[in-house]
C-alpha cells in the first residue's frame, strides 16, 4: 500500500484513538503516503502528526456547498486504500467520492455508512465491552499489521506558550485540571473542592485549570502556585493538556489525549464506563480511573479523588 486515504473527522477524543492506530501503522509501513480527512476545529491536532502526509479539511460549518466541494476534492485523487474510521453517513459519502480499489469500513458503521465500503474490518476477539481504541485497532489486520499500540503518542512540538515555565519541576506536581466535558452528565461538580485539597495536601503544587468555557475558582488559590487557562481556544488546550504534569479530568477528548502523551491521568467517570472510554491503556501505571457510586457524579467526594490522586503520585514510574 502506497497512498492511505483517513477518513476521522471529529471528535477530539476519537481523532487521538485514530492517530494512534495510525502511528502504529505508519511504523511498520513508512513506505505509504497517509491523507486525512479532518475538520477545521481539529485540523491543528492532525497537522502536528509526523506521519500524516496531507491534511484535508472538511468545513463543516461550510454546509453543504464546502461538503460537495469536498466531495470534489476527494474524486479527483487516487488512493490504494480507504479508512472509514468514523462510520456514520457523512464520512460514508466521502469514501464513495473517493477513488480507491479497497474500502474498509467499520463492522459497527451507523446510518448506512457501510454501503460505501467494500470491505469490513473485524471485531475485537476478547470479550467485551471494548474500548473504542479497541475497535479502531482492528483496522490494523486489515492492512497486515498486527493490532498492537505504540505508546505513547509522537506529535511535533508545539508552539511555546508564555505558560510553559509553569511546568518546571516535576510533572507530579504539576497539575492540569480540564472542568469541561461534551455533556454535562459527564462533569464532576468537585474540582473547586479537589484544587483546595491538593494545594493542602502537596505543598509543591502548581495547579492549571483548562476548559472551552471561562470558569473562575471559588476558592482562596496561592500566589504564583495557580493558572485560570479556561476558555482558552482549542489549540492552547490541546498543548496545555500535553505538557508533562498529571492530568486530572472527566471523560473528554483532553483527557485521552493527555493519556496518548504519556502523562499521568485521573479520569473521573460517572455515566460512561472507563472499560470503554478510559484512559488508553487502561491497565498502564500511569493511568487511574474513579468511578463515581451508582454513576451518580454528585456522590463522588473530593476526598475520595484526592486518594485516588495520591495513590496515582506514589506509583515508581
Amino acid at each position: 500500500m502506497q497512498r492511505l486515504l483517513v477518513i476521522k473527522p471529529s471528535s477530539l477524543g476519537d481523532i487521538v484513538h485514530a492517530l494512534q492506530v495510525v502511528q502504529t501503522f505508519a511504523r511498520e509501513r513508512p513506505q505509504c503516503r497517509i491523507s486525512w480527512v479532518v475538520r477545521e476545529r481539529f485540523a491543528g491536532l492532525v497537522q502536528a502528526a509526523p506521519f500524516v502526509h496531507e491534511v484535508i479539511v472538511f468545513r463543516r460549518r461550510g454546509g453543504w456547498w464546502a461538503f460537495l466541494q469536498l466531495l470534489r476534492e476527494l474524486r479527483g485523487k487516487q488512493f490504494d486504500a480507504v479508512w472509514d474510521m468514523q462510520g456514520l453517513l457523512r464520512s460514508g459519502l466521502m469514501t464513495a467520492a473517493a477513488r480507491a480499489p479497497l474500502k474498509w469500513g467499520r463492522a459497527d458503521a451507523r446510518e448506512g455508512a457501510g454501503f460505501f465500503c467494500n470491505r469490513t474490518v473485524g471485531t475485537p476477539t476478547s470479550p467485551g465491552p471494548h474500548h473504542a481504541l479497541e475497535i479502531l485497532q482492528a483496522f490494523l489486520p486489515a492492512a497486515g499489521v498486527p493490532p498492537r499500540l505504540d505508546f505513547p503518542l509522537k506529535l511535533k512540538t508545539e508552539t511555546a506558550y508564555k505558560w510553559r515555565p509553569f511546568f518546571a519541576g516535576d510533572p507530579r506536581n504539576s497539575f492540569v485540571i480540564f472542568t469541561d466535558s461534551r455533556g454535562v452528565e459527564k462533569e464532576w461538580p468537585h474540582f473547586h473542592e479537589l484544587t483546595a485539597l491538593i494545594f493542602q495536601a502537596i505543598p509543591e503544587s502548581r495547579v492549571v485549570w483548562c476548559a472551552g468555557q471561562a470558569v473562575k475558582p471559588e476558592i482562596a488559590v496561592p500566589a504564583g502556585r495557580f493558572l485560570n487557562l479556561t476558555g482558552c481556544p482549542l489549540d492552547e488546550m490541546i498543548a496545555l493538556v500535553r505538557r508533562p504534569a498529571t492530568f486530572i479530568g472527566n471523560d473528554s477528548g483532553p483527557m485521552h489525549l493527555s493519556a496518548a502523551s504519556g502523562n499521568r491521568v485521573l479520569a473521573i467517570f460517572g455515566p460512561t464506563a472507563p472499560r470503554r472510554f478510559g484512559p488508553f491503556p487502561l491497565d498502564h501505571p500511569k493511568h487511574r480511573a474513579v468511578e463515581a457510586p451508582e454513576g451518580r457524579l454528585d456522590r463522588l467526594d473530593a476526598a475520595t479523588v484526592l486518594a485516588a490522586l495520591e495513590e496515582l503520585r506514589a506509583r515508581n514510574i
